[in-house]
């Protein structure tokens, strides 16, 4: 039996208690998924290494602050009574000069550093390479996906293939992806960390994403912006992979089989979009062509004035009285215009009046959403950005400000379907 003074104190047990736990804390760390510093996408990697080299520039001065503090402390202790003792010591130009001079370089770097990659990889601006060393070739067409946030879940149109699907992506390797995002409701995030950054998904605008996946894959892909309660099984199926099979899944959502969802038309749409949860995967063999440029344009319900044609009358003066009941359909609110809806299905004649005077001036075809996308610099060269133009302001209906500013001679009607609303990129 071990003498009583041999015996470890409570305070020796609790300090060695703290060890062995932030050991094991260390080693559940080591089975993180790191897909942040490790993706599959060159777009990622780019945003990765721009992480890496931020941490390193500024552990520059982090580490060496952090050695001289336990430096001055040492040295300068109590017990220490050869350290020199200047109590009158107040200035020094050399220790002035490198206290800001250092972190002055550190900023510039950091400053160019983020400039730079900021302009190369904004999301609207197309790819230049597929990876490192491949450059992307000049005949290449990027698959385009039309990605829309619903309540809760995620809905992906390939308008190319012309299938849809409800929480799965699916997309080529090493085939530049141009990605159209909006949102049905409130303002939400798409976000795949292994193919590119989070881009935000907004009612009534589009934003826009370029990216390529470099190797096959599955993983996942989730909404990174609270959005209700069903906010957390926002999550959706993404797999990347060749072309071959790529070409085949397409063929196998056209021909239905599992997971079947039929055709997304805009009353299948309608039905799709009220909110749900845990969603299982559906595939739609068939998608009504104009559904996505309805979808941004807020006037899938039928009877509803687009919201681009909306503006095109307000820029050339509105409709005034006549016009309230059309400004109620566009209420973002999906119970105020359920409301909305059901009072004008069975209208007075006065109502009907009104309600034929301003449709008769619109079709109530969606517009489209202007192509705002910025061409890759010519130079790929990350630390200059040679041949990269500077982002220029959107049009609005696809005018410039001089044309708007001159005055309409006589009243227009909207009956054009090929008229474009003003959408953000912000």
């Amino acid at each position: 039996m071990r003498p009583p003074e041999s015996r470890p104190k409570p305070r020796q047990l609790t300090a060695l208690a703290k060890v062995l736990a932030a050991l094991s804390l260390t080693g559940a760390l080591s089975a993180c998924n790191t897909v942040v510093l490790d993706p599959a996408g060159d777009v990622a990697r780019q945003q990765g290494d721009l992480v890496v080299i931020s941490t390193l520039l500024m552990l520059l001065i982090v580490l060496p602050v952090m050695a001289a503090t336990c430096l001055f402390a040492w040295r300068y202790r109590a017990s220490n009574k050869e350290a020199v003792y200047q109590p009158d010591w107040d200035h020094s130009t050399q220790l002035e000069l490198l206290i800001w001079t250092a972190p002055l370089l550190i900023i510039i770097c950091l400053g160019a550093l983020t400039w730079v990659t900021t302009h190369l990889l904004d999301p609207y601006r197309t790819i230049g390479r597929i990876d490192a060393n491949t450059p992307v070739a000049a005949n290449a067409k990027p698959l385009e996906v039309e990605v829309v946030a619903l309540d809760w879940k995620w809905l992906f149109i390939y308008p190319e293939q012309g299938v849809a699907t409800v929480n799965e992506l699916v997309v080529p390797t090493g085939r530049p992806l141009h990605f159209k995002i909006t949102s049905s409701s409130v303002m939400n995030s798409f976000y795949v960390p292994a193919m590119a950054g989070q881009i935000y998904a907004m009612p009534g605008m589009e934003t826009r994403l370029h990216a390529v996946v470099n190797k096959p894959i599955e993983t996942v892909g989730f909404s990174a912006n609270y959005s209700g309660a069903g906010f957390s099984n926002m999550r959706f199926a993404t797999r990347a992979v060749s072309d071959a099979d790529f070409a085949k899944w397409a063929e196998g959502v056209k021909a239905g089989g599992d997971k079947a969802g039929g055709t997304l038309d805009r009353i299948a749409y309608l039905q799709l979009e009220k909110p749900s949860e845990k969603v299982p995967v559906i595939r739609y063999a068939s998608v009504a062509p104009d559904l996505y440029d309805a979808i941004v344009d807020m006037c899938v319900e039928p009877g509803k004035m687009c919201m681009s044609e909306m503006m095109a009358l307000d820029a050339r003066g509105g409709l005034g009285k006549a016009g309230i009941r059309n400004v109620e359909m566009l209420a973002y609110d999906k119970h105020g215009r359920e409301a909305v809806a059901k009072a004008n299905a069975n209208p007075n004649a006065a109502i009907q009046r009104e309600l034929a005077w301003v449709r008769a001036l619109c079709r109530q075809m969606p517009g489209t959403a202007p192509d705002n996308t910025v061409k890759a610099p010519t130079n790929l060269r990350s630390l200059t950005g040679a041949g990269m133009a500077a982002p220029q302001s959107l049009p609005l209906f696809g005018k410039g400000e001089q044309a708007l500013s001159q005055p309409q001679a006589e009243p227009v009607a909207v009956n054009d379907a090929a008229h474009s609303s003003q959408i953000s990129r912000n």
